[in-house]
């Protein structure tokens, strides 16, 4: 049972043997999530995005398929997650498209003002201090700049419950839980999109 906590608790921030196998895995189990959630993202083509708990690469890869002429940062505070998502997006990266870096969202070290569109794909779970990193990202958004958070879990579903007790630091959170807080963090407007059969969320918050 250590073990298998050690290895769901790689979900937080994968390292070593454990982290390695986890973000192999993670391409299979969110991929349906973040691709729906892409599907609505409606917006004129940002120039500058930056995905917050960037994981394995695998969104970078496709929000700038999405986007073909957007250049992508990813930040991830794990540092065997950046060696990853650089690995997945090399060609981009060469292409001068891409950048990927070890952050924390707590205290984000990137320019204010710069970003047209921030994402965060089943990472929020476990951020501390959530409107203050909330607020974070806000500052280094452009004025109308958009936030797209994405969730597998609406905050009720049995089965994240149950990870939740297996893993440490995870917060699952309800739509208006996290409405309120966007909002008090300083964003203007929250639009909710929830999936018609399973407990999926994406909320786009505009600066």
């Amino acid at each position: 049972m250590g073990l298998l906590r050690d290895f769901f608790n790689q979900c937080r921030k994968p390292q070593g043997f454990l982290g390695k196998i986890m973000l192999s895995g993670m391409s299979i189990v969110h991929a349906s999530v973040a691709d729906w959630a892409m599907s609505l993202l409606d917006i004129p083509e940002p120039k500058e995005i930056v995905d917050i708990g960037c994981g394995n690469g695998r969104d970078i890869r496709e929000l700038a398929k999405k986007y073909a002429n957007s250049c992508v940062t990813g930040i991830d505070y794990s540092a065997l997650s950046v060696q990853k998502s650089q690995k997945t997006n090399k060609a981009l990266i060469a292409a001068g498209r891409c950048s990927i870096e070890e952050c924390d969202v707590y205290n984000l070290q990137l320019p204010t003002n710069k970003f047209d569109l921030a994402t965060a794909f089943e990472t929020i779970y476990f951020w501390p201090e959530l409107v203050h990193c909330f607020s974070q990202v806000r500052n280094i958004l452009k004025p109308n700049g958009k936030f797209m958070i994405v969730l597998e879990s609406d905050g009720q579903d049995k089965l994240t419950q149950w990870f939740q007790a297996r893993i440490d630091g995870m917060n699952t959170y309800q739509i208006d839980e996290l409405k309120q807080a966007l909002k008090e963090a300083g964003f203007s407007s929250v639009q909710a999109n929830q999936h018609h059969k399973r407990p999926w969320f994406m909320l786009l918050a505009s600066k």
